[in-house]
């Protein structure tokens, strides 16, 4: 049994979740009126897949615009696939969800934040009981999308 609920871990879950919703019936449907995403994304992240001039070019970290041209967006249940044109040249890119930094769609002013976290739902039965833990990392953030506006 756990020594706690563990509320941000599954909020985080939640969110990403939303995601894997949201971007599944893009897959299916398009994007319907003006919605489009600012989806941030960690670029050393295990799985990601990028071209090797884009990830010399983004490093650390990688904003994409999900908008007016993609194509071949997959979406499982570990993350998605797109094809995005960085000038005039087609890009293939998986991108697992645990990767997603921010979730931003502009049009409705909606975003998301994750912060960076260790999965250590295996570690819960680790050390004494009396031993305190420190809050879980990766707890879900709601972010400002003052940045985002249109001014």
């Amino acid at each position: 049994m756990t020594k706690s609920i563990e509320y941000g871990l599954l909020m985080h879950r939640a969110m990403r979740g939303l995601i894997q919703t949201v971007l599944s019936d893009v897959a299916a449907a398009g994007l319907p009126g003006d919605h489009h995403f600012f989806i941030t994304f960690d670029t050393t992240a295990p799985e990601v897949v990028m071209a090797d001039w884009l990830r010399s070019r983004y490093p650390g970290e990688m904003t994409i615009v999900v908008q007016h041209w993609f194509e071949d967006l997959i979406v499982t249940d570990d993350g998605f696939e797109i094809t995005l044109n960085f000038g005039n040249q087609p890009e293939h890119l998986v991108i697992p969800f645990d990767a997603v930094r921010t979730f931003v769609d502009p049009s409705v002013e909606f975003g998301l934040r994750f912060e960076s976290h260790e999965d250590d739902e295996d570690d819960e039965d680790e050390g004494p009981e009396d031993d305190p833990t420190p809050p879980p990392q990766g707890e879900a953030q709601i972010l400002s999308l003052d940045k985002f506006r249109k001014q």
